[in-house]
């Protein structure tokens, strides 16, 4: 690690701790030049897999676009931003657990629908709304009526 101050190679970590629930390491530094003390914060790096849209196109995982439909489907909805990142990360999760390097963009939408239907039932019927592309009442009366069968 370079010193933010003199660019020196050499420091040494004084002192660590885990943060963010166990998935980041705060480190504090002292470079042994400068005795300048800085922090540094590691985490690590992992690789998302590509999404496959239904028109064959292949785009990176864009982990705001999922937050932003989670929203919108969430919006003015009793859940907490904590309860909407619990399930972002159990989504992202769920993606890394396939192994794959592409998944398809119908398996994002059936992990965000499986987060959504325990926060919130009608953030699910919105958002089941969009993804499976509604086109009468009729298919909003069926998707109520299997969620009133759960």
């Amino acid at each position: 690690m370079h010193c933010p101050f003199c660019a020196a190679t050499d420091t040494k970590v004084i002192d660590s701790r885990l943060v963010a629930d166990g998935h980041q390491v705060r480190r504090r530094r002292e470079c042994l030049t400068c005795h300048e003390r800085y922090t540094t914060f590691e985490t690590a790096e992992l690789v998302m897999p590509r999404v496959i849209k239904s028109d064959g196109a292949r785009q990176p995982f864009d982990e705001e676009k999922l937050r932003r439909g989670i929203q919108r489907a969430l919006e003015k909805r009793p859940v907490g931003a904590e309860q909407v990142e619990q399930a972002i990360t159990k989504i992202k999760s769920a993606l890394r657990a396939t192994g794959e390097r592409e998944v398809s963009s119908q398996l994002v939408g059936n992990l965000v629908m499986e987060q959504l239907l325990p926060l919130d039932k009608v953030a699910y019927v919105r958002f089941a709304s969009v993804y499976r592309a509604f086109d009468d009442l009729a298919q909003f009366g069926e998707e109520i009526a299997s969620l009133e069968k759960r």
